[in-house]
């Protein structure tokens, strides 16, 4: 078995001394996703920051796919801290955490589980995979075969996984975080299509700053800076966000510019493979995730642009042509973002009826 368990804290109680205090919500009413979302989120940004030198945005970005229920695909180099970033988010939190080193030998019952013979009970017996946990680091996992690889679609959409005519339900919630290496380095498998369109985001790290690199060696020159890091939110709470994140309000102006963006990629000429509808939702749910961690009930245009990119990119596939001229998925992405109009802020509001409409930036 290449998968271990890297779980902290099961059972015990909370390493920051409990949830924050908050005003009780009223009777029928949601928890709000401003103050206690932020106050938590904000705790676990500064834990993973901790670890992650110089990358705050990289840092939200996996905060924001988190909470939007989605998957985590991080893309760069060897050794920028992709393992890193993933192992610091999920000890970030304190719920069952196992990681799967993903090789070209990883088979996929070693993912979802096998089915035993028990001698005792004359019966075959289920022995969950590395796959039954809240949050799963992918370590490498373009390094394992397509057939292995394809062991999570089953899991990352429908969170269930299926087994002799069984169907096992996932722990909620549920993240896989997975990092990979470019496709053009030795060694590696390019990732399904199927499987690049179930993750709702992908993130490069790069390199550090040179004044980030320098921290980095007074922090990590001694010890590495996981092995102090301690849970600083539950799982509970974690879900509790999850909803409110739910009841963020999206107009319907917003919503329409969601669907012409998305829609632009699949009439682009030099794309030919534009996102798909699954496309549209995660960058729906994105949005609201991300209006919500900037305190937030409601979404704006911006949200939409700053996620475009992570969200979209990944799944689109550039004609040869465009490949002969060097144009990158995220290039077309940010001249769709150009070409697309952004709705006027005057024409509907972005807030619940009976706000007024903010001021967008850029408009």
């Amino acid at each position: 078995m290449t998968a271990y368990d890297e779980r902290a804290s099961l059972g015990g109680p909370p390493a920051y001394g409990g949830p924050p205090a908050r005003a009780e919500p009223r009777v029928g009413e949601e928890p709000s996703a401003g103050g206690e979302l932020t106050t938590t989120a904000e705790r676990v940004r500064r834990a993973v920051e901790s670890v992650i030198e110089g990358k705050p945005e990289v840092v939200r970005l996996a905060l924001t796919v988190m909470l939007a229920e989605g998957h985590l695909l991080i893309e760069d180099v060897p050794g920028v801290g992709k393992t890193m970033l993933a192992k610091a988010l999920a000890r970030s939190v304190d719920c069952s955490v196992r990681r799967i080193q993903f090789t070209p030998d990883l088979l996929p019952s070693d993912i979802t589980g096998v089915s035993i013979f028990d001698q005792q009970q004359r019966d075959f017996e289920f022995k969950p995979g590395a796959i039954f946990s809240q949050i799963v680091i992918g370590d490498e996992i373009n390094r394992a075969s397509p057939k292995t690889q394809s062991a999570l679609l089953e899991s990352m959409e429908e969170r269930q996984v299926t087994m002799d005519g069984q169907t096992y339900e996932l722990p909620s919630p549920f993240m896989v975080v997975a990092t990979q290496n470019p496709v053009e380095m030795e060694g590696t498998y390019p990732l399904p299509e199927a499987q690049r369109d179930r993750f709702m985001a992908r993130v490069s790290i790069g390199y550090p700053s040179p004044a980030a690199e320098l921290q980095m060696l007074d922090v990590h020159g001694g010890a590495s800076p996981l092995d102090d890091l301690q849970p600083v939110a539950h799982a509970h709470e974690i879900l509790k966000l999850i909803d409110a994140v739910r009841t963020v309000h999206v107009a319907e102006t917003v919503r329409r510019y969601i669907v012409d963006l998305v829609a632009a990629t699949r009439s682009h000429p030099e794309l030919r493979l534009g996102a798909s509808p699954r496309a549209t939702l995660h960058l729906l749910r994105a949005a609201k995730a991300s209006a919500a961690l900037l305190g937030r009930e409601y979404t704006l245009p911006d949200d939409v642009q700053s996620l475009a990119v992570p969200v979209l990119a990944h799944r689109l596939l550039p004609t040869a042509q465009a490949q002969l001229n060097r144009r990158t998925a995220e290039q077309i992405v940010q001249e769709i973002l150009r070409r697309v109009p952004v709705p006027d802020p005057s024409a509907q509001a972005w807030r619940l009826p009976g706000q007024q409409p903010p001021s967008v930036r850029g408009l």
